[in-house]
């Protein structure tokens, strides 16, 4: 089409894109309409004579071939030029940036490698666009993956172990800050792997700097945009941290091309070890596929868990069939406060639940009379002496809180505003249980506590009739940990169907938008649903919500057999998910994974007993490598954050390295849980591999440039000379002559001599 264009237009269509139109007349432009205004009024009379032998029809096709006779020969003879900046030849250099990143050894241009595509165009002095380059501009080879330019693009080994594309583009143009720079040529496949440059800016606002700098970008792209055969494990969702003898729902995200209907395995391992399995078919090509696999967490300390699929014979890319990911198992036990407001079964059955568990501590607190408790669980006589904690230092020392059925005045409003900062500030974990002094029934509308509930509070039931509510999940529901009480989804589906009906009193209606529904209960009508168990964030913490009053039914109802463990599981899940990241005093961030010899920045924020931000303190950190001790850090506090400070070491080898923290401020020390950070080469370059023009032809578009393939590369030579960046010089190329006018001229001419003559007019 461009060449068909060109040839019509005399110039290539970006030349008109950059320049504009003038007119450049030899004579006064008046007499030249005052000719051209002449010639059509002939046309008029003369058609008008002749109006008996011809049709309205002839006259108006007659009338409008002269008059695009007529307005080809005005224009021609208004002199149209195109007014545009040109580079003066060998006075602007070009850049050429290729992607040496590791996705282009991927052989899926006609069964060769994305660089040899490269070194046909580049990867000598007279390759085919360096040569069409070279008469007019001088060259400078760059590449991606490292600073610095390339003597011989033929001895690149494309070893590159990410593609930072817009962050190198810009890099280039910092090496030629001063020189006349016309353009950037960029071979690539699309990929930028990178979330962030090494300044701290993301895509967009690389984009909008290489906008503003105003030289364009004349983007290739090299690779195939649909592989014929490949499978790639796209993402893994998976919690970071758990406690002992938790089980961990892995859910892998699985996508293919030529492998629709095919029915394949997706294997966990743990240190060579199969910890967990399952089969999935594969949906229609390119669709996505979500397999779950469950797994259990019976070793402590940092678990590197290998996630893949077998590769299958002919896959293009045989790396992308697996991925790693980091699971920190912690065997530590979790400090749980309970308040009941009155004797019941679900207190008791609940503490026997968690009872042979050593990860769960539930401290219970039962009011048995007015003004008088009973403590069970507790550490020593002084734990809960006074009742409910009245302090926040003695309520954030609890990891979760449950409260049952008590109603909100027994708590007074700091209180109750502190079981709000409890999760909102402290990050700690919530669950609220049914009851007939609970949610709406217990007055907590419009309480400072309020804003934590995941149901709408609204008008109660003064009545406090009970209903029976069938359990069902909902789908988001089967995936959550706190729901994991089956081995497999039929074995945890079959369950679910044979529970027994649970009772409520709690009038509770709908959640809030922030909410997650996880279980909804059947009505006994049959017809009815209201959502029984809820899930959202507050703030730092979790919110768990139960609507029903008596889940011990699940223990002791006639149809549940007495080796059935199910409540149990569930009471055990909760927990274990209600307490898994609740932040200490001393936290210590750190990225998941990172690559050999690249700086991993630290974070640590520190808190003190109330868990209010501590800034001024003495932060420390050691780092143990795979193979023992590594290196010290002292950190630097963040001036205009609170409590936060900073840190980095670079790692020397590859492997899974621990970071501690010790903070001490005010006499006051305290150490941190370990922190995990896993050193490995990145894989991302095999993720994802097909060409990806999108980013390509998005850099060409804002920076006025251009996309070409690797066969239409050689036209970059043409476009370029309409850069307006780098030394330029302006000219005026005549558009009169060009072929479109004078085949209009031509076709009008002769259109009308035809007509004529068939009408005996000539």
């Amino acid at each position: 089409m461009e060449g068909l264009v060109e040839f019509l237009l005399k110039y290539r269509p970006s030349a008109f894109a950059r320049g504009s139109l003038a007119f450049a007349p030899p004579i006064p432009v008046w007499m030249i309409w005052l000719l051209v205004a002449a010639i059509a009024a002939f046309g008029v009379l003369q058609y008008a004579r002749s109006a008996e032998s011809l049709g309205r029809r002839d006259r108006v096709i007659l009338g409008v071939l002269r008059f695009v006779a007529v307005a080809a020969l005005g224009f021609s003879l208004a002199r149209p030029v195109l007014v545009i900046a040109e580079s003066v030849t060998q006075r602007n250099i070009v850049a050429v940036l290729i992607d040496d990143s590791r996705s282009m050894r991927i052989a899926d241009v006609g069964g060769q490698p994305r660089s040899q595509a490269v070194s046909r165009l580049v990867g000598a002095a007279d390759s085919s666009l360096l040569k069409a380059l070279s008469p007019r501009y001088q060259t400078r080879v760059f590449r991606v993956s490292s600073s610095g330019r390339v003597n011989d693009p033929a001895a690149l080994s494309y070893d590159g172990t990410r593609t930072r594309l817009l962050t190198s583009m810009l890099r280039v143009q910092d090496e030629l800050a001063g020189a006349p720079l016309a353009g950037i040529v960029v071979l690539s496949d699309g990929a930028d792997n990178s979330t962030t440059s090494g300044s701290g800016t993301g895509l967009t606002e690389q984009m909008l700097t290489l906008r503003s700098r105003g030289v364009p970008v004349y983007a290739v792209g090299i690779g195939s945009p649909r592989f014929e055969r490949d499978v790639e494990i796209a993402r893994i969702d998976a919690p970071r941290s758990v406690l002992k003898n938790s089980t961990v729902l892995l859910t892998v995200v699985v996508v293919q091309r030529g492998l629709g209907g095919t029915r394949l395995p997706v294997v966990v391992e743990d240190s060579g070890r199969i910890v967990g399995s399952a089969s999935v078919l594969m949906p229609k090509d390119g669709e996505a596929v979500q397999v779950r696999v469950r797994v259990p967490a019976t070793e402590t300390g940092a678990r590197l868990l290998r996630v893949h699929v077998p590769v299958q014979a002919g896959e293009m890319v045989k790396e992308n069939n697996e991925r790693r990911t980091l699971l920190v198992v912690r065997d530590r036990r979790e400090k749980i406060l309970y308040l009941e407001g009155e004797p019941r079964f679900e207190l008791s059955f609940a503490r026997r639940a968690v009872d042979g568990d050593p990860n769960i501590q539930l401290v219970a607190l039962l009011r048995s009379a007015k003004d008088k408790f009973l403590r069970l669980g507790v550490d020593d006589s002084l734990e809960l002496s006074t009742g409910f904690p009245t302090t926040r230092e003695e309520l954030f020392a609890y990891r979760g809180v449950v409260l049952g059925s008590v109603e909100a005045s027994f708590f007074t409003a700091d209180q109750l505003r502190m079981l709000s900062d409890f999760v909102s500030e402290r990050g700690g974990g919530l669950l609220f249980l049914g009851g007939r002094s609970a949610y709406t029934e217990g007055g907590y509308a419009g309480t400072p506590l309020s804003d934590a509930f995941p149901f709408e509070l609204g008008l109660g039931n003064p009545d406090t009739l009970a209903h029976e509510i069938k359990a069902e999940p909902t789908p988001l529901g089967t995936l959550h940990p706190a729901l994991q009480i089956g081995a497999n989804d039929s074995v945890m589906a079959a369950t679910w169907d044979t529970l027994p009906p649970l009772t409520t009193v709690n009038t509770l209606l709908r959640t809030k938008p922030g909410a997650t529904v996880l279980l909804n209960g059947q009505m006994a009508d049959g017809r009815s649903t209201r959502p029984l168990l809820a899930v959202q964030r507050f703030g730092r913490g979790r919110v768990l919500g139960m609507a029903a009053q008596d889940t011990w039914l699940w223990q002791m109802h006639a149809t549940i057999a007495v080796s059935d463990s199910t409540h149990e599981t569930l009471w055990r899940q909760m927990l274990r998910w209600l307490v898994s990241e609740v932040p200490d005093r001393v936290e210590v961030a750190v990225p998941e994974e990172s690559g050999p010899g690249e700086a991993v920045q630290v974070q640590a924020m520190v808190s003190d007993k109330a868990f209010l931000r501590s800034n001024g303190a003495s932060v420390t950190g050691e780092v143990a490598g795979p193979t023992g001790p590594g290196s010290r850090m002292a950190f630097d506090w963040m001036v205009d954050h609170d409590g936060e400070y900073t840190a980095s070491f670079v790692p020397d080898k590859s492997g899974v390295h621990e970071v501690m923290l010790r903070s001490v401020a005010k006499g006051d020390t305290t150490s941190s849980r370990a922190g995990y950070v896993r050193v490995a080469e990145p894989a991302d370059e095999h993720f994802g591999a097909e060409l990806r023009s999108s980013l390509l032809r998005q850099v060409a578009s804002e920076t006025g440039g251009g996309y070409y393939t690797p066969e239409t590369a050689a036209n970059i030579a043409r476009d370029i000379v309409y850069s307006p960046s780098g030394s330029t010089i302006v000219k005026q190329n005549d558009l009169w002559d060009m072929p479109l006018v004078l085949i209009l001229l031509l076709v009008a001419l002769g259109g009308e001599w035809v007509l004529r003559r068939r009408r005996g007019l000539a």
